[in-house]
């Protein structure tokens, strides 16, 4: 019981300081991101075992280059074509290798291509019709909330067939389409509340995040699982790491902003 008062109360505080600082202004919403972002590599350097302060100026580069000034689009389109190459390979590498070998080398690819790019197209995501629409990036997370609450729960409950047990044990088929079934439905709800796609596109937006989002979840295991830890960090009680609360919007923001820009091709 103190182990699920601690791990909601932290929970309830992560969701209240995310969602006040992206609804009061693009300000805010830039500093929470910075402060996001640098504790997130601290984490995962941690974790890929490297010591570097250049990623740390990578990270300021880029989100001054890609997210705040938005300075070049053929730039942008090159960065989202190697991000999606290098997400498709470690969903490979999730797959069918034991070990994914950009941990061992190759670490930069890692900490630039998994981590830094998915916080610069996150941050894309409110900017999409091109003026800051916080109610999008905000529905993005309250679906990740959903799928990860109610696979836990359908799981829990209801979980027999075991998902990809080698990577988490714990996550079974039934959890997952649990969580699935119900980001569809709170996707419903969350178009009844904005004004700004109809119910078809959130409803691709929930299939992303359902789908990416627990790849993102099980490769972010992968990687403790190589570096033999149960979280990336410590930072909130009950959950882990900061990166261990992000790892599913993160991964699946590529795919998201990917899939907003066929929309906006198309319509």
């Amino acid at each position: 019981m103190k182990e699920f008062i601690t791990r909601g109360v932290s929970g309830a505080f992560y969701a209240f300081l995310l969602i006040t600082t992206v609804l009061v202004s693009e300000y805010s919403f830039w500093a929470l991101i910075f402060i996001f972002g640098i504790i997130s590599l601290y984490e995962l350097q941690k974790l890929l075992q490297l010591n570097s302060y250049l990623s740390y100026f990578i990270f300021i580069g880029f989100l001054l280059f890609f997210s705040i000034f938005q300075l070049n689009n053929y730039a942008l389109t090159a960065l989202l074509i190697f991000t999606l190459l290098i997400k498709i390979l470690l969903l490979k590498d999730l797959m069918i290798i034991h070990k994914i070998p950009l941990f061992e080398g190759k670490k930069y690819l890692l900490v630039i291509f998994y981590l830094i790019s998915s916080f610069i197209f996150m941050t894309l995501i409110p900017y999409y019709e091109g003026n800051y629409a916080p109610e999008l990036l905000l529905g993005s997370f309250m679906l990740v909330w959903v799928n990860d609450s109610f696979a836990y729960l359908v799981g829990k409950n209801f979980g027999r067939t075991k998902l990809f047990e080698r990577i988490s044990p714990k996550k079974t088929v039934e959890g997952f389409l649990g969580g699935f079934f119900f980001s569809l439905l709170a996707s419903y709800v969350i178009y009844n509340y904005t004004t700004i796609f109809d119910y078809k596109i959130w409803l691709g937006i929930a299939t992303i995040i359902s789908i990416f989002g627990t790849l993102g979840d099980l490769i972010q295991s992968k990687l403790k699982r190589q570096a033999n830890v149960k979280d990336s960090g410590a930072l909130m009680p009950g959950h882990g790491g900061l990166l261990d609360r992000l790892d599913s919007i993160l991964f699946a923001s590529t795919f998201i902003y990917a899939y907003l820009l066929i929309i906006q091709y198309v319509s």
